[in-house]
């Protein structure tokens, strides 16, 4: 999964590159350009040089704007670079589910071009806190409900299931965890119960500083699953 693309796409000559260095076999995610759901006032835009110009009320928060849809089509331009087969469209905790988001998030989906691009939708905020608007949303705009599957279950089960692991603890992210080999193991059941639901493929991230040691902590734990 490619972070870096949340906080600013790359040049195209770049996402070319990449997909040429990479392994025939080797497959991107793309994590969408914060233009489209941050508004510039966000704390996370203070991570890059890369903001939007012009009229900066327009952005974001997955607004029916010309400015949003064309960052849309710029993080569509980078996965058809890639060939991603899916993007993580991550909103912040502002985003909650009101009437004026809701209906903005309705006509923001039904109108972009997908191109076959699975979009998997990351909500914070009071979105957890209201399982079947979100169950609700995934359903009628096709979206995958993207979760941390140590913290919650996905409300609304698909084909395909993307998870996002930010570490365990009191707080909803903690960089700093490192997942323990009982971890991988729950986490290895609950893919493993969602794949008894109709659940045909998994997606499983950690987006920790130990990511890679915990990467392969879970690889091999499924793999001895498999034997």
């Amino acid at each position: 999964e490619l972070q870096s693309t949340f906080y600013r796409l790359p040049q195209e000559k770049t996402a070319i590159r990449w997909r040429e260095e990479a392994p025939r076999n080797f497959e991107f995610a793309v994590k969408a350009w914060q233009a489209i759901t941050h508004p510039p006032s966000s704390p996370t835009w203070r991570r890059t040089t890369a903001k939007p110009t012009g009229a900066l009320h327009k952005y974001g928060l997955l607004k029916l704007t010309k400015q949003n849809i064309d960052a849309w089509g710029r993080t569509l331009r980078i996965c058809a670079l890639l060939d991603a087969k899916l993007c993580v469209i991550q909103t912040p905790p502002s985003f909650g589910p009101t009437t004026k988001n809701i209906r903005n998030m309705v006509a923001f989906f039904k109108e972009i071009d997908r191109s076959n691009v699975t979009l998997a939708w990351e909500p914070r905020g009071a979105w957890l806190e209201n399982p079947k608007e979100t169950e609700k949303a995934c359903n009628k705009l096709q979206l995958v409900n993207c979760v941390d599957l140590l913290r919650r279950m996905p409300v609304h089960l698909s084909k395909l299931g993307y998870f996002r692991l930010h570490g365990l603890g009191r707080k909803q992210l903690n960089y700093s965890y490192r997942y323990t080999d009982e971890d991988h193991n729950l986490l290895a059941e609950k893919v493993e119960g969602l794949a008894a639901k109709g659940m045909t493929q998994a997606y499983v991230m950690f987006n920790n500083i130990n990511m890679f040691d915990d990467a392969r902590g879970f690889l091999a734990v499924v793999a001895g699953s498999a034997e």
